[in-house]
């Protein structure tokens, strides 16, 4: 069984082309649109990963990852996301094990791959 998948994304086509391409590669994907259904989504089901941005309207993905280690210090997360790559340190800082930076596709697979592996 092919592990579970949050991706919680604020931008509809990008949280749907991305949530179909995993679906297409075999996992199970859950998507929220905001923090606080990320957060609901993240404490009720187990993910074998969790897939952030960074900004979101209802705040940052940095201050979701915190919540989400309140509760979970072992699901992986991945910070997917077109803000400035500097803002890599903290993503790391919050507690996810890595950072790629929009649109690079391959990098995100590759990502992926290792973390699930």
């Amino acid at each position: 069984m092919s592990p579970r998948i949050l991706f919680v994304e604020d931008h509809a086509d990008t949280r749907d082309m991305i949530a179909a391409v995993l679906g297409s590669s075999g996992y199970e994907v859950a998507t929220a649109g905001d923090c606080e259904e990320g957060l609901r989504l993240a404490r009720a089901g187990r993910f074998g990963l969790i897939l952030l941005d960074y900004k979101y309207e209802d705040g940052t993905g940095e201050k979701l990852c915190r919540l989400i280690r309140q509760s979970d210090t072992r699901t992986p997360i991945l910070f997917f996301s077109g803000v400035d790559p500097k803002l890599r340190r903290e993503a790391l800082r919050c507690g996810a094990q890595g950072f790629v930076l929009k649109p690079d596709l391959d990098a995100l697979w590759t990502e992926i791959g290792r973390i699930l592996r």
